[in-house]
């Protein structure tokens, strides 16, 4: 029988497979090595344009507040001025009320009444005096009823006192002036 002897065949043919499997082992680390180093330099790329993104937004976001600030600023001289305006417009429809009150206060008042003080907070008028009868108050605060520049007087209070050694009654009252429309009407509703 004849021997053949087939070892160094197979050594070659499994040195060969080795070989072959040792590339395709090369080939496929290097492959998955470049899929890695392409996925993270596609992914370092997005991420610098998404941030170059965020970096124009947050430009922008940062002008838009400037400019909202100057927005609120300019609000804030507008809501100002026309303040301003509505005080210089209140003041300039109510410069002659001064003048009519003291026009009205010296044609209302009955003889034998003196004021000693006339205040005025708003609309709120105090008047406190001294009178030779009670019966005079009833008729100062009857006239200021009357009158189309006051209404709703009322009697705080009435006292005897002695001045410079006569027998008077000092008095205190309130009314409140009515506010008149270039008409001649009151404003706010009171009696016409």
């Amino acid at each position: 029988m004849i021997r053949i002897n087939l070892l160094p065949h197979r050594e070659l043919a499994r040195a060969a497979r080795r070989r072959q499997f040792n590339i395709l082992l090369g080939i496929a680390v290097a492959a998955g090595v470049l899929v890695v180093v392409l996925g993270h330099s596609l992914i370092a790329a997005r991420q610098a344009g998404q941030e170059a993104r965020n970096a124009f937004l947050e430009q922008e976001i940062a002008q838009l507040d400037g400019q909202i600030g100057e927005i609120k600023k300019i609000k804030e001289q507008t809501q100002a001025l026309l303040a301003r305006k509505q005080v210089v417009e209140t003041l300039q429809s109510n410069r002659t009320e001064v003048v009519h009150l003291f026009d009205q206060m010296i044609r209302l008042l009955p003889d034998g009444l003196y004021l000693k003080s006339l205040k005025q907070a708003g609309d709120t008028i105090t008047l406190s005096g001294y009178t030779q009868s009670s019966a005079r108050v009833s008729t100062l605060m009857r006239n200021l009823d009357d009158s189309p520049w006051f209404e709703q007087p009322a009697l705080i209070e009435i006292k005897a006192v002695t001045v410079n050694n006569l027998r008077a009654n000092e008095f205190v009252l309130t009314v409140r002036q009515t506010r008149q429309t270039p008409e001649g009407e009151k404003a706010g509703g009171g009696k016409a």
